[in-house]
């Protein structure tokens, strides 16, 4: 299970990105982190494995609080924490394997990190992922002669490899066109049910979000305004969610388009 509790973060410009976020994942769910932009979902994800710091609360997975770890015991904790990335993150020079088998880095002894000496099992396991990405007689094709998706799935290899008790990931499909999209949540889904692990997801296509999430969490202003099911997200959630609490109507007001709006859009501007 994986909690967070009550986490803050204030950047140095004094921005509160994040105000008192808490929430519980376990299981094999599929969590959708969803918000207009700037309402702390990056910060969010990225605070729960500490890539960014959080300036107070807690995670903690199963029994492991990692707000509270040094370094060396925090590099331990995140090989249970795999991180999918929306830039993938991928080194551009290496082979599809190398970039795939590289999840497993955590696992060997510097000297053997070093010289990328993977014991047998785990390129064995990485042959395995591969095929179940649907990456086959790609193997040994340089990262950068990849399309989109092909990289979002060597990054979800990747992350699959480390044996995660959790995946978090960061806008995967904000790079993709939209049938991409809908295969890579698609396999996310897979992997959430057949790994039987949870995966947190920051994504910005809300539609994707009630297709593939058991459970979605709405941001605004780095505060939750919504946790449930996708069937729970009403026009009423997202203009919560998305517009703070303001319904359309009530945005446009009674006569949209009317003299009296122009005057005051105009008014506004200072024209």
């Amino acid at each position: 299970m994986l909690t967070v509790d009550n986490l803050e973060k204030t950047y140095d410009s004094g921005d509160k990105a994040l105000k008192g976020v808490s929430f519980e994942v376990s299981g094999n769910e599929i969590v959708a982190i969803i918000g207009p932009s700037g309402a702390g979902k990056s910060t969010l994800v990225r605070s729960i494995n500490r890539l960014t710091e959080p300036t107070a609360g807690r995670v903690s997975l199963d029994d492991t609080e990692v707000t509270g770890l040094d370094k060396s015991a925090l590099r331990d904790v995140r090989r249970d924490m795999g991180m999918i990335f929306q830039e993938f993150n991928l080194v551009e020079r290496l082979t599809v394997m190398e970039n795939i088998l590289s999840g497993r880095l955590g696992y060997l002894s510097t000297w053997n990190a070093f010289r990328r000496n993977f014991p047998p099992e785990d390129i064995k396991r990485a042959r395995e992922i591969l095929s179940r990405v649907n990456l086959e007689g790609v193997e040994n094709n340089r990262a950068d002669e990849l399309s989109g998706g092909q990289r979002q799935r060597v990054g979800i290899a990747r992350a699959v490899i480390q044996r995660p008790k959790i995946l978090l990931a960061d806008e995967p499909t904000s790079a993709l066109d939209p049938d991409t999209s809908r295969e890579v949540m698609s396999l996310l889904t897979d992997i959430a049910h057949e790994d039987d692990i949870p995966i947190i997801i920051n994504i910005h296509e809300v539609d994707l979000a009630v297709d593939y999430a058991d459970r979605i969490i709405g941001l605004s202003d780095g505060e939750i305004v919504f946790n449930g099911p996708p069937d729970d997200l009403d026009q009423a959630a997202r203009d919560k969610i998305y517009r703070g609490g303001e319904s359309i109507a009530d945005r446009e007001g009674p006569s949209a388009g009317s003299s009296t709006d122009s005057d005051d859009v105009i008014a506004e501007r200072g024209d």
